[in-house]
């Protein structure tokens, strides 16, 4: 007969699943499975054999099987999802017992354990393709770049997407601010400095304040303008983990921090003014990024010096052309209120993003 350990049963919140299940007599396996899922803010349901409702066995998002439960777990019905974990690092004999319970990974602890919390956590949230991710960067200072940003995650949200705005420029003014939304409650990057490891992406998300129908990390008005590599790491990956968009708005340096986040980034767009210093400046800067982010595109904004156009922008820099941006106007209304860019899915910019979320999310399928 199976023996039951209780617990208090999960309560999946919106996008969240039930927890793993646990098969171990081991006290110790036990306590350490239940610190691991701890930490990676899951509730187990904990047998000491394969349940009697096979029903549980086969629903469970993750199975944690003991190695001291391996022979109770033969003849099973065989199923995805089976980690086999042991603690004897010299036992070849793990791997014969992970293939009979038809088991995907054999864990060993403790070296296992970071992987082991990711892998619950990603399975309690319920994890699917990670968020199409775009970095907008100006090719010279007052580019425009903040303001694209801003368009691309409002169609986005516009569009029904989850979508979430990384304000990466310290520097910038903030795009809270641009979004009209500086007073909004929420948490700023500053909140997140210390952060290492992984972040919960569902707490991420709610902890940020939502604008126009998406979520902003933005800056506060503090001191602070760096934000440790780890930090970002650790941010970036969370956002990018329950899928629809990302979009971050990059400064126009590269320090580790930049670079961890042009590391996660799928399409970089670098907006170009249609002028010969605005295209050599812009070289150099794709010359750099170009170095971490394989997919970069430029995007280029008029007026045009004589014998420019987008086409030979994008010749001059030899790269990709993503399309010409419209200079969109009319952002500040008479109350000194601001309309976020490409607001009401009308205009020339608002159908420039649109139509590059419509091209970039065929390319994300497709890949």
């Amino acid at each position: 007969m199976s023996t039951t350990v209780t617990h208090d049963p999960p309560q999946p919140g919106r996008g969240r699943r039930a927890g793993p299940l646990i098969l171990t007599e081991d006290p110790d396996l036990l306590d350490d499975l239940l610190r691991l899922c701890a930490a990676a803010g899951a509730t187990p349901e904990v047998h000491h054999a394969v349940p009697e409702r096979t029903a549980r066995w086969e629903a469970a998002p993750l199975v944690l099987v003991g190695d001291d439960a391996a022979g109770r777990v033969r003849g099973t019905a065989l199923r995805r999802g089976v980690v086999l974990v042991g603690r004897d690092q010299d036992d070849p004999g793990v791997w014969e017992r992970a293939i009979r319970i038809g088991a995907d990974h054999v864990l060993l602890l403790p070296d296992g354990e970071q992987w082991l919390v990711d892998r619950i956590a990603d399975v309690v949230e319920g994890v699917g393709r990670p968020a199409l991710t775009v970095g907008v960067m100006g090719g010279r200072g007052g580019a425009g770049a903040s303001t694209l940003a801003c368009a691309l995650a409002v169609t986005s949200a516009r569009e029904g997407l989850r979508t979430l705005l990384v304000d990466a420029d310290p520097l910038g003014g903030g795009l809270d601010v641009l979004l009209g939304g500086e007073s909004a409650e929420g948490l700023r990057w500053p909140a997140f400095a210390a952060s290492r490891g992984r972040l919960g992406a569902g707490a991420l998300e709610e902890s940020l304040p939502e604008l126009h129908g998406l979520r902003v990390l933005s800056w506060d008005r503090g001191d602070q303008v760096t934000v440790p590599a780890p930090a970002v790491r650790a941010v970036l990956s969370a956002a990018r983990r329950r899928s629809g968009t990302v979009v971050v708005d990059l400064p126009r340096r590269l320090d580790d921090g930049v670079t961890e986040l042009l590391s996660q980034i799928d399409i970089g767009l670098i907006v170009v003014p249609g002028e010969l210093r605005a295209v050599a400046a812009a070289g150099r800067m794709a010359s750099a990024v170009g170095m971490v982010l394989r997919d970069l595109r430029v995007a280029v904004r008029g007026p045009y010096t004589p014998g420019l156009d987008d086409h030979e922008v994008a010749r001059l820099l030899g790269l990709p052309l993503a399309g010409e941006v419209p200079v969109e106007g009319g952002l500040l209304r008479p109350d000194g209120s601001r309309t976020p860019p490409a607001a009401g899915g009308r205009g020339p910019l608002a159908r420039f993003c649109k139509g590059f979320w419509e091209r970039a999310l065929i390319e994300a399928n497709a890949a």
